[in-house]
C-alpha cells in the first residue's frame, strides 16, 4: 500500500525543502562488499548468486525506516513494503524489468524471484510492483567487472539504484565492487551509510 504523507509530519521535511527542486538531488556511494559467504550459499545450495544478493538488499534495506519513504513528482509517498528489482535478458536478447516484493523467507523469496524472473524472460512483459511498494532498482553487468557506476537523474525515477559487476577472487576470499545511489530527500549519508553496513552483515550472517 502507498499513501500521499506531509513532508512536515516527517523526519525529512527539511531534506523535503531542500532537495526536492535541486538540479541534481542523487548522490552516489561506492563500497567494496566482500561476498565470499554469498558465494559459498549459492556454491553448497543452488540458489542463484544473484537472488541471493537481492535478498540481502531487501533484508539490509527493511532496517532503515527511510526506505519505506520515497519523493515522487512533488509529492512524498509512505509504503509499507520493500521490493527489490532485478534486470532480466528476455528471450529477444533485449532486457525487461522485474520486481521481487522481499519477504524475510528466503524459500519465498527464491521461488518468487524463479517465477517471475522467469515470467518476465518469457513474455517480455515487466512485472511491476512500484504502485504498492518501494522498490530498490538494481542493475548486474555480469559480462565484466566494474569499479563502481554513476546512474542517470532523470528526475522522474528517485527509487534508489544499485549497480555492480562480476565478483573478483583475491586468495580465498571473494570482493565486489557496488554502488549505491539514492535521493538525498529519502535518506541522508548517514541513513545510506547504516543500509550499507547492514547489507555486510546480512551476508555474513546468511
Amino acid at each position: 500500500m502507498a499513501r500521499e504523507i506531509n513532508p512536515k509530519d516527517t523526519t525529512r521535511a527539511s531534506a523535503y525543502e531542500l532537495w526536492m527542486k535541486a538540479p541534481n538531488p542523487m548522490v552516489t556511494f561506492f563500497k567494496t562488499v566482500d561476498v565470499t559467504n554469498l558465494v559459498k550459499v549459492s556454491k553448497k545450495k543452488g540458489y542463484k548468486f544473484n537472488m541471493l544478493l537481492d535478498y540481502c538488499i531487501g533484508k539490509a534495506a527493511v532496517a532503515v525506516k527511510e526506505f519505506y519513504i520515497l519523493p515522487v513528482g512533488e509529492k512524498l509517498i509512505q509504503y509499507d513494503s520493500i521490493a527489490v528489482n532485478t534486470i532480466v535478458k528476455n528471450r529477444t536478447g533485449e532486457v525487461s524489468s522485474c520486481d521481487i516484493l522481499f519477504t524475510e523467507d528466503l524459500v519465498k523469496f527464491n521461488t518468487d524471484y524463479l517465477q517471475y524472473t522467469r515470467q518476465v524472460a518469457e513474455t517480455c512483459y515487466d512485472h511491476d510492483l512500484s504502485e504498492n511498494s518501494m522498490v530498490i532498482g538494481t542493475s548486474a553487468i555480469v559480462d565484466t567487472e566494474i569499479d563502481g557506476a554513476v546512474g542517470m537523474n532523470s528526475g522522474i525515477f528517485n527509487n534508489p539504484f544499485m549497480i555492480w559487476g562480476r565478483y573478483r577472487k583475491r586468495l580465498f576470499r571473494y570482493y565486489l565492487p557496488i554502488s549505491f545511489q539514492f535521493h538525498h530527500t529519502q535518506m541522508d549519508g548517514a541513513h545510506a551509510g547504516r543500509f550499507l553496513e547492514n547489507l555486510q552483515k546480512e551476508i555474513n550472517r546468511l
